[in-house]
């Protein structure tokens, strides 16, 4: 790969110039809050209910962070809920107006949990407004745009949907300097990518490729391929492709760890490193995401602790 692509410099310029300095959180005294404590309660149960990897990685953080991180979750997780299932446009607008109101505000009535706990996230932790309007714009996306061209395309969905995740992640977590956040950026687009590939199978029925088309027709493969689910030697080709791509990102993404402050470096490498392990399952079943859903039990979750810990300490 190059050293640095057209889409690496386009998702930096959408970072934009924020002065990426360390900053200790708010002092906070939530947990002595029941209300409080309530809403961060049901960020977790949400975080738990919908993704079993992130809810394991954030387990590994100190308690506040934790709780933290999962109402971040917990934001993204409702705001994309909104774009996929709300029954008309109007509703939509409304209630995705309703999560930018919040998020430019900081502000949040206390008959809503899950806006209560991201409000105080957002605030304590000084997370950029710019990341979380992006995140909304980002998921938002789904309503318009169907398929990608390139995969310069494609990677600024990919941080519209996760980088920016990774962006707010990292003032949760705690960093060194700013120059973490092109590792964040890029660990956000491997991360999303990886939910590409499992995914395929399940998007397609729901109307959405997400795949780079001018990929897919150098590997002679067209829709018809992807709608009938026929799991060929171009297919095989074609996911090879994609896998080693986004393994670079991961590897390349892995130098950032050491930027975030001790206490995250292992929740976030879990992180990564789990959703790899994505990839891996995929090969293994030949690379059919059509007729089964990739998971990771608990036991390999923990299985692989050890080896994550010592390769941040290798680092």
């Amino acid at each position: 790969m190059q050293a640095q692509a057209n889409w690496e410099h386009r998702l930096l310029d959408l970072a934009g110039h924020i002065p990426h300095h360390p900053i200790r959180p708010f002092f906070s005294h939530w947990v002595q809050d029941a209300y409080l404590e309530k809403a961060y309660q049901q960020t977790s149960v949400i975080t738990a209910s919908h993704s079993k990897s992130f809810y394991f990685a954030s387990g590994l953080l100190p308690a506040k962070k934790r709780s933290a991180v999962r109402a971040l979750y917990a934001f993204c997780r409702t705001v994309d809920d909104i774009v996929d299932e709300s029954q008309s446009e109007r509703d939509r607008d409304r209630e995705l107006n309703y999560w930018r109101g919040i998020v430019e505000s900081g502000f949040a009535y206390r008959d809503d949990l899950i806006a209560s706990a991201w409000a105080d996230t957002l605030t304590r932790y000084h997370i950029p407004r710019h990341y979380a309007l992006q995140l909304i714009d980002g998921v938002g996306r789904d309503l318009s745009q169907f398929r990608y061209r390139t995969f310069d395309d494609l990677a600024i969905y990919c941080y519209g949907a996760a980088s920016t995740v990774g962006l707010m992640s990292m003032y949760i977590v705690g960093f060194k300097s700013h120059e973490a956040v092109p590792y964040a950026i890029k660990l956000g687009v491997a991360l999303q990518m990886t939910n590409i590939l499992r995914d395929v199978g399940e998007d397609y029925r729901n109307g959405r490729l997400y795949l780079p088309l001018e990929e897919l027709v150098l590997h002679g493969l067209t829709e018809a391929d992807i709608a009938e689910g026929r799991v060929t030697d171009n297919w095989r080709q074609f996911m090879k492709f994609q896998i080693r791509r986004t393994r670079q990102l991961y590897r390349e993404s892995w130098a950032g760890v050491k930027m975030l402050e001790r206490e995250g470096q292992l929740a976030i490498g879990a992180a990564s490193s789990l959703y790899e392990g994505i990839l891996k399952d995929i090969e293994e079943h030949d690379y059919d995401v059509f007729t089964r859903r990739v998971s990771l039990s608990a036991w390999e979750k923990l299985a692989a602790l050890p080896s994550i810990w010592l390769k941040i300490k290798s680092l």
